[in-house]
């Protein structure tokens, strides 16, 4: 029978997937065995695509295998990278736009992994066909191939129909858009239906089945063919141009071969007269398509068929029966039978496929255990920060009261035990020159994190002026997202990240202003023993109080004190090493109900992890808070006992100052050095968001020049103007005198802007040439400056004779001004 309509494969251009998706990679996943595997398999992804798309496809089942895999793998991959972040431009030509000679192919570029699943699935359907339209339909085998092969490119097409606008969120190029899936779609299945129906007939099944098969497949060509026909777009392409009359042909072969089996199965019923109406109207049907359309259908088996048997039937009828033919729309209508359906395109769709990325957790989940891991740490802060609050409290009130220093200076002469410790430790810990130089690193490490920030958002800025202007200019034909829209979850981070700092900044000055308040009790500390003893006032000693009830109650009560604190060190250890992974959960409430509800479920695990440890700290503050009442009971009973004179005084409160100097410095000290891990951190956070935005910004610009260009392109390829008539006055015709014959009409010739330039140029090229014949032109002649500004005619010169009068001196070239060295921005070492 006829020729079976394939459809030609999409090319793409090469996308390298592995900066990009290493990187993702590397800056989500700390080094180690998952972060290799992970990269490995992204150099795999790589090489499929290579595979895929980046070679021409033998007409095979191993070709559209690697289609398969590398399609299922896209599905597999997607909710496992941000691919809206990670801007990955595709750029893919219109399969059936072939270009012209002034402008290459339509051309699409989007930075959207639906866009490339797309049209991975259309290549996936395209060749489907092509592998059906190759099988030798003469033999079970591959009537079976080719009817499984047109299912599953009907069921591809059919697929992008329902999915390209949500997919792509802009208009498509025509062959990917719903109208043009939908007719191929429809294509395919009517070519299926066909293959059944071939089948059918050699396995020489009833007349009545294979009626209603050919009937059945005459409607669905006759339904391809109203889609194309009706469509305003697709005549346009060659390759729809070429299709149509083959769809109209095979409506009218199989609408005729329905007849022929339904005339046998009325001869069968002894209703000859109907058997010769059905011949006749089936004889009427191929004459159709072999006069319109033989140049692609071969009707000649088919009509000599239903020749023979229409003779047949005549000579019966005439001889015999005398029965009487009816007219045709006098006929019961032939029945329908569909055996074909259009294959539904689950993942995956491979039988062979494996995801490279099985390892590596959706985005879903690890969105999920981002807010899970902040919730952690916000309880993990929540109890250390409520123990190092009491701790601070305890220190305060201890040093308020100068103690233990007080028990332990009993003598009033001799530094205190407790100063002399602490003294030590202010002086191993580098004492006030390390906080000095601290402090001084701050505002460096500030300013380079400002700077990487500054100029993130710049980029960000500069893009998006470019793109305002380019909207501007080309308004409604600038289809691409604006940049202002996609920038907005990047904007919103950046200015996350200035007010961060802002609070740093507060946060420092804090820091300084403590520091300023205690670095002379600082530097008193971080002197020699005896330089210590001679800066602290002496005083008479209490030698009365040695020994004393009271001193010894306080003495106890400070050791259960330091026991407490102790307590608290270990707790904040084991708070610090609960393990915490939500991962497990997560996955399989994303298997069961295709959510995550994580603050349920993040909060139910953390109440089971950390309820005893929260329990623990609470009953260790309130013990701390029963321990300090006592405490300030006992040491105003020891106060009383103290002889009361002014040098026991002073003496008590400078030892006051040195205890709170040194919890001072120790806080101060650890202060700054978070601060400066701080902004440590902070720097490899910002270097990260600085290449996110150079990235999008990058992948940006490649999509706008990708539209320039097409642009240009589409510029070019349209008219100036429309048609127009030459004017009636340009006619040299003279109008008819009155009373004389009359002239035979004139035809009017409509010329178009490309015609009327075409013949302009050639016009005025056999003037140059007719023109050379009779001048020979020196090299400096330049035709078209003669009276471009009314200068007067002046002859030529030869050479040896003296210039033009008046000629205006040669000049000597004007330097094109330096542009002064930019200076570089400032990029830290990461």
């Amino acid at each position: 029978m006829a020729t079976f309509i394939s459809v030609p494969l999409k090319k793409s251009s090469e996308v390298d997937l592995v900066k990009p998706l290493s990187k993702f990679v590397t800056s989500t996943y700390p080094p180690g065995e998952e972060q290799t595997e992970s990269l490995r398999a992204v150099e795999e992804l790589n090489k499929l695509r290579k595979s895929a798309l980046g070679r021409p496809l033998d007409k095979h089942e191993s070709s559209l295998e690697i289609l398969l895999r590398y399609y299922d793998q896209l599905c597999a991959i997607e909710p496992k990278f941000p691919f809206t972040e990670l801007c990955l431009t595709f750029t893919w030509k219109d399969a059936f736009d072939k270009g012209s000679l002034f402008g290459g192919s339509v051309k699409l570029a989007l930075a959207s992994l639906g866009y490339e699943k797309t049209c991975v699935l259309f290549n996936v359907g395209a060749l489907a066909s092509q592998i059906a339209s190759e099988q030798n339909l003469d033999n079970d085998e591959g009537l079976k191939t080719a009817a499984k092969f047109y299912q599953l490119a009907s069921g591809a097409f059919a697929h992008i129909k329902d999915t390209v606008l949500s997919a792509l969120n802009r208009e498509p190029t025509m062959d990917i858009s719903p109208e043009t899936v939908g007719t191929l779609s429809q294509i395919m299945l009517s070519q299926a239906q066909e293959v059944f129906v071939l089948k059918a007939t050699a396995d020489k099944m009833k007349d009545a089945i294979v009626a209603k098969l050919a009937n059945q497949a005459a409607d669905y060509y006759g339904d391809a063919f109203k889609q194309c026909q009706y469509k305003e777009n697709l005549p346009k392409y060659f390759y729809f141009q070429e299709v149509l009359p083959v769809l109209a042909a095979k409506h009218c072969m199989m609408q005729a071969t329905a007849e022929l089996h339904q005339s046998a199965l009325a001869n069968q019923k002894k209703k000859f007269g109907e058997e010769i109406t059905r011949l006749q109207h089936a004889t009427e049907l191929v004459k159709t398509a072999a006069s319109r359309y033989d140049e692609y259908v071969n009707v000649k088996d088919l009509s000599d068929k239903i020749s023979r048997a229409l003779t047949a039937a005549k000579k019966d009828n005439d001889f015999i029966y005398h029965d009487r033919v009816p007219e045709v729309k006098d006929l019961e209508h032939i029945g329908k039978a569909s055996l074909v359906k259009a294959t539904a395109i689950q993942t995956p769709l491979s039988q062979k496929f494996t995801d490279l990325f099985e390892k590596m957790v959706p985005m879903a989940v690890q969105q999920s255990m981002s807010a899970a891991n902040s919730r952690k740490a916000d309880t993990v802060n929540r109890l250390i920060g409520s123990m190092r609050e009491a701790t601070n409290l305890c220190n305060g009130v201890l040093a308020s009261l100068n103690l233990p220093a007080a028990l332990e200076d009993l003598s009033g002469d001799a530094v205190p035990q407790s100063i002399l410790e602490k003294s030590r430790a202010v002086v191993q810990q580098g004492g006030l020159q390390s906080i000095e130089q601290l402090i001084k690193d701050l505002p460096e490490l500030l300013q380079r994190n400002r700077e990487i920030l500054d100029e993130s958002l710049k980029m960000l800025d500069d893009e998006e002026t470019t793109d305002n202007e380019l909207r501007g200019k080309f308004n409604q034909r600038w289809s691409r997202t604006p940049s202002g829209d996609l920038y907005k979850p990047l904007r919103a981070e950046g200015n996350n990240f200035r007010n961060i700092l802002d609070k740093a900044v507060q946060a420092d000055q804090v820091v300084k202003e403590r520091y300023t308040a205690h670095c002379e009790m600082i530097a008193l500390l971080c002197k020699p023993e005896n330089e210590l003893c001679a800066a602290i006032p002496s005083a008479n000693p209490a030698k009365t109080l040695q020994g004393s009830e009271v001193v010894n109650v306080l003495r106890a009560q400070l050791a259960q004190l330091d026991e407490v604190k102790r307590e608290r060190e270990v707790l904040e250890g084991e708070v610090k090493s609960v393990t915490f992974d939500m991962t497990a959960k997560f996955l399989t409430a994303l298997a069961q109900d295709g959510a995550i509800n994580e603050e349920a479920l993040t909060t139910s695990e953390l109440d089971t992890r950390y309820g005893s440890h929260t329990q623990r700290v609470q009953q260790n503050l309130r013990r701390q808070e029963e321990l300090l009442s006592q405490i300030q009971v006992s040491h105003q009973e020891f106060s009383a006992l103290k002889q009361s004179n002014s040098e026991a005084n002073n003496r008590e409160e400078v030892l006051k100052k040195l205890a709170s100097a040194h919890d001072s410095y120790i806080e101060i000290s650890c202060n700054i050095k978070e601060g400066t891990k701080f902004y440590n951190d902070l720097t490899e956070i910002l270097l990260k968001f600085q290449n996110k935005c150079s990235d999008i910004v990058f992948a940006r610009k490649t999509e706008r020049d990708e539209l320039l260009k097409y642009l240009q392109q589409s510029i070019a390829r349209e008219p100036s103007a429309p048609s127009f008539n030459i004017p009636s006055y340009q006619s040299n015709t003279p109008a008819p005198a009155s009373g004389g014959p009359t002239p035979v009409p004139r035809t009017v010739m409509v010329v178009s802007v490309k015609m009327f330039t075409q013949f302009n140029l050639k016009c005025n090229f056999v003037i140059l040439l007719l023109s050379l014949r009779y001048y020979q032109m020196p090299m400096a002649y330049n035709p078209y400056a003669y009276g471009q500004f009314n200068m007067p005619y002046m002859p030529y010169q030869a050479q040896g004779q003296a210039g033009c009068p008046g000629a205006p001196p040669a000049q000597q070239p004007y330097p094109y001004p330096q542009q002064p060295p930019q200076q570089q921005p400032y990029y830290p070492q990461q």
